[in-house]
């Protein structure tokens, strides 16, 4: 049971909003169902109440998030665990794959059976759990919110250094090419002064003494 790979459950949840961008692709049954996975049972139970459902879980999954962004180490901790209480799970052993096509022998192990109401239920279970499994294992410093404005996209920092501060590479190119123009601008900005300062000084200096 890959708990690690659930916690990517929680990320394309967050991220099906940009609040700063004005975007929202979290807005049909047809969305949940790309958002789930074609192979998840929470899309096949997808209805359009579930849209709202998400929408609120996704709410209080960013602040998680945000949280845990800010050093708040406490305060993310206590908002994903009212989220598990309200959404739990249960380990279960299953065997929906086959070891040996031969022998028709089920492939056993563990997975996460959640106590589903709805689809929204039972995806929330899913991604609470597997970012909690992140979180105590890698540490809540490794939860972040992507620097590069307007993105803020969610990510979970699974780097070896700890250095992760962008939610992909174009972000990381996108940060460091506007770094890059802002430094040459304050460089150019420098030099003009510099040249202006040097012109003033020039024209202050008596006639006699040039």
């Amino acid at each position: 049971m890959d708990l690690a790979y659930y916690s990517d459950y929680a990320v394309r949840l967050v991220n099906s909003e940009q609040p700063l961008r004005g975007t929202d692709t979290l807005t049909s049954v047809e969305a949940i169902r790309e958002l789930v996975g074609p192979a998840s049972h929470a899309g096949s139970r997808a209805v359009d109440a579930d849209v709202a459902r998400l929408r609120a879980v996704r709410t209080r999954l960013r602040g998680v998030f945000e949280a845990a962004d800010e050093e708040d180490e406490v305060r993310a901790v206590d908002l994903l665990n009212a989220l598990m209480l309200e959404f739990p799970v249960s380990p279960q052993i299953s065997g929906h794959d086959l070891l040996d096509d031969a022998t028709g022998r089920p492939d056993w192990h563990m997975h996460l059976a959640e106590q589903a109401a709805n689809a929204t239920a039972g995806y929330s279970a899913t991604a609470c759990m597997g970012l909690a499994f992140q979180l105590t294992t890698l540490g809540v410093d490794r939860l972040g919110i992507c620097e590069a404005a307007p993105c803020r996209n969610a990510y979970v920092d699974t780097s070896t250094n700890r250095s992760r501060r962008y939610c992909s590479d174009r972000c990381a190119t996108r940060a460091n090419v506007a770094a890059y123009r802002a430094r040459k601008r304050l460089e150019s900005d420098r030099s003009g002064r510099s040249g202006r300062t040097q012109d003033a000084a020039h024209d202050a200096t008596p006639a006699t003494d040039r």
